[in-house]
Order: structure tokens, then C-alpha cells, then sequence
């Protein structure tokens, strides 16, 4: 492996406090409804930040796979999206300082990747280690938006109910960094947040604040909601509206209720998991994800999504 702190860079005044919570929310793989990326958005202009550590992502990025946007205006280059994979500070609204890693995932070096992030880690004190996803499932948008919840050791999640079984799914960098973390006996929890599957190609900000809730319980980090919130509360009017005109999609929303509902009642508040016809197969939530990132594909290259 070539050096792992080749890969990065120091560029700002590292964190003054210990035991920090570090925060990673990677774009790219599977972010239904652009929750990931709508997380963190919502936290770097909402608190105070600044860029502590800067990644080499031309070792990292796929540019052939992940094409850049780049701007042309009349007869000349006016822009373009550089990838970014960047650690910032931050400081939460009661002063508490935290760390969060923003960007894509990285497609190439997923080992010394790891491996650099883990000594950023050490250096910095961090307690624990929190990522982020969203999936896209197929229930409805009327209803709690659920969370998949997994730890590296279960007191980090106490009460968890779990929505699946053993399955097995495509890996992500982030979900190896766990794993790593785990390996070394360092806390490390992540959260997958439930995107209603046919919202999941457009934003979708109550997935964003489900998730900066739940970031909020698990750390113990006071992170603000507004305006995050309002957007959401617009998003679901927006999608009733949607829904309300046409017959088609107020029968599928009127169906995932029903087994929503089964699937709630079946639990009955005992954390045991419900009946195997109330869940998905795990056949049926890896040809949803291949769907999404498929769709997800076409879009990164322009083409036009399949009806």
C-alpha cells in the first residue's frame, strides 16, 4: 500500500477539543433523495465550519464514470465542478466542536482511503464515528420515515429494532470504514436513513431532517433544524399534491400503507422482527438498489431515465 498520508492534506487549525465526534456523509453511491448531500449542505451553512483537511481526489475520482458538470458560455469555459473530498470543523449551536467529511466516494484506493481517515481519527481524539446513507425502500411518504441502524458493537444503539435479516449488498467505503473501526475496537455507528422509492431520484429533505435528528440522539451534538424543516414540511405538501393527481399513485401509496401498517403491527413493540411476508426479500431490495443506481448512472451522464 502507498503511504496513506500521502493522500491528504492538513490545510486549517485542527480541532482544540478531544473526544470529538466525527461525522462522514460521502455522496455518489446511494444518497436516495440527495438526503446525504442535503445533510451536508444543511450543517456547513448553518454552523459555523472550517476546512481542516483536504484529500487528494485525483487519486481517488472516477472522472470517466462521474463525469464533472462544467459550464459553457458563448465561445469559452466559465466553470467547473471540481470533486471535493474535504474534512471541516465545526461547532454545533451549544459551542460543542465536531468533525464532518464531505465529497464523493472515493472509486479507486478504498483501502489506504480507509486507512488515511483512521489516522485522522487517532490524531484528532475522536469518540465516535458516525456515517451516513439513504436507501431507497419501498414505503410510503405518509408515514415515520424509518432509519437501518447498525453499530459496531450494540450498546452504541440501544433499543434498536431491526428492519432486516442477514442480507448481503453492493460494499461502499464508508460501510469498510466501519468495519476497519470496528476491527480496531473504536466506536463507530451508522445511519441509513428510508426513502420512499419513487421520490428517491429527486431531493427529498424529510430524509435529510430524519437524519439530522437521529444525528443529534446518537452523538449527543445540538444541531439545528431550520430551515431544513420548512423545506421538508414543502417537500411532503409537494408530493400529496402529486400523488392526489393521479389515480395510479394514490393506489401504489395506498398499498405501501397497508404493508407499512402490517409491518408495525407485526412488531408489536417487542423488537422482534415481523413476519417474513410483511419485508421485502432481500432479492427484491437488491434489484431496487441496482434500479437506483442505475437510474443514478444515467443521470450522472445525462441520458434520460427509463420509464
Amino acid at each position: 500500500m502507498l503511504d496513506p498520508s500521502q493522500l491528504f492534506d492538513v490545510t486549517g487549525e485542527p480541532p482544540s477539543a478531544r473526544d470529538l465526534v466525527f461525522i462522514h456523509g460521502l455522496t455518489g453511491y446511494v444518497d436516495a433523495g440527495d438526503a446525504v448531500r442535503l445533510v451536508t449542505h444543511h450543517l456547513l451553512t448553518a454552523l459555523p465550519s472550517r476546512e481542516v483537511a483536504r484529500f487528494d481526489t485525483d487519486q481517488l475520482f472516477d472522472y470517466r464514470a462521474r463525469r464533472p458538470v462544467m459550464a459553457f458560455d458563448t465561445d469559452h469555459w466559465v466553470d467547473y465542478a471540481t470533486p471535493e473530498l474535504v474534512l471541516w470543523a465545526l461547532t454545533d449551536t451549544e459551542g460543542g466542536e465536531f468533525l464532518l467529511l464531505t465529497g464523493p466516494e472515493p472509486d479507486f484506493q478504498w483501502e489506504r482511503f480507509v486507512t488515511a481517515v483512521q489516522s485522522l481519527i487517532e490524531a484528532y481524539g475522536v469518540r465516535l464515528t458516525i456515517g451516513i446513507n439513504a436507501i431507497p425502500m419501498a414505503v410510503p411518504h405518509t408515514r415515520p420515515i424509518g432509519l437501518t441502524r447498525h453499530a459496531t458493537s450494540p450498546e452504541l444503539i440501544p433499543g434498536n429494532q431491526p428492519w432486516l435479516g442477514h442480507v448481503q449488498v453492493p460494499g461502499s467505503a464508508a460501510h469498510l470504514l466501519e468495519f476497519r473501526l470496528g476491527r480496531q475496537g473504536r466506536d463507530a455507528v451508522g445511519l441509513a436513513v428510508h426513502v420512499p422509492h419513487y421520490v428517491a431520484q429527486s431531493e427529498f429533505p424529510p430524509a435529510a431532517l430524519r437524519l439530522v435528528e437521529e444525528l443529534s440522539s446518537v452523538s449527543g451534538l445540538r444541531l439545528p433544524r431550520d430551515p431544513l424543516a420548512e423545506a421538508a414540511a414543502n417537500a411532503l405538501r409537494d408530493v400529496d399534491r402529486q400523488v392526489a393527481e393521479s389515480a395510479e399513485a394514490m393506489a401504489m401509496v395506498s398499498a405501501l400503507e397497508q404493508q407499512y401498517d402490517a409491518f408495525v403491527r407485526a412488531r408489536g413493540g417487542d423488537g422482534t422482527i415481523p413476519a417474513e411476508e410483511n419485508l421485502p426479500t432481500a432479492e427484491e431490495l437488491g434489484a431496487e438498489l441496482e434500479r437506483f443506481l442505475a437510474e443514478h448512472t444515467r443521470r450522472w451522464r445525462g441520458e434520460e431515465p427509463d420509464h
